[in-house]
């Protein structure tokens, strides 16, 4: 089980083509962030393959997954988008969307013949991806004198967050990134130095 704040996605675009029946199947894979990203790419797929017969696809969102739709595009009901959520879940991946273009060769493939076309083009792009792990970060900004900089940078040391952007003048800056589980743990060690302030971005 993964703490809930890693998860998994795949590191950039993959692609991988399925043929049954003389239908063709090309799955296309994409990490993405949000619903508009992930409208813009069904934009862009349905216009380079304005002739495809359906443009399935499936996505999951959020470190848990907790944002997912399948759509099945006019093929019959749960054929498509389901098989395609169903391995995007068998392999612990969110944060990412599977779309599959059909082409149709003319033999009609059944419902358990559809379920299984387009369950093997998925799991077929997604051996093709680069599967990362990454973390839910939280972004803290802290201001601090001058004075404080040696009590500050004996915390950071420590807790090893990522420094995003610093500026050291006579009031200091730091941009720091943590992973939300010891994100607290930053923000009460740094609140225990004299003249800091910290602010949650």
């Amino acid at each position: 089980m993964q703490p809930n704040d890693q998860y998994r996605t795949i590191a950039e675009p993959a692609e991988a083509i399925y043929k049954e029946r003389s239908s063709k199947f090309l799955a296309y894979a994409y990490p993405v962030e949000s619903e508009e990203q992930i409208k813009g790419l069904l934009d862009a797929l349905r216009k380079q393959y304005y002739d495809a017969t359906h443009h399935c696809y499936a996505y999951r969102l959020g470190a848990a997954g907790e944002l997912f739709r399948a759509n099945d595009d006019g093929e019959p009901s749960g054929t498509a988008g389901k098989p395609i959520l169903g391995q995007l879940l068998s392999a612990e991946l969110t944060n990412c969307l599977v779309v599959v273009v059909r082409y149709f060769g003319g033999t009609k493939l059944g419902v358990s013949g559809l379920i299984q076309a387009y369950k093997e083009s998925t799991a077929e792009v997604i051996a093709a991806s680069r599967i990362v792990e990454r973390t839910v970060d939280r972004r803290i900004k802290v201001d601090f004198s001058y004075v404080a900089m040696n009590g500050v940078m004996r915390v950071v040391k420590e807790m090893n967050p990522h420094i995003d952007h610093q500026l050291f003048d006579n009031l200091c800056t730091l941009h720091l990134s943590i992973r939300e589980s010891e994100a607290e743990q930053l923000i009460a060690k740094l609140g225990k130095v004299e003249g800091v302030t910290i602010e949650t971005l």
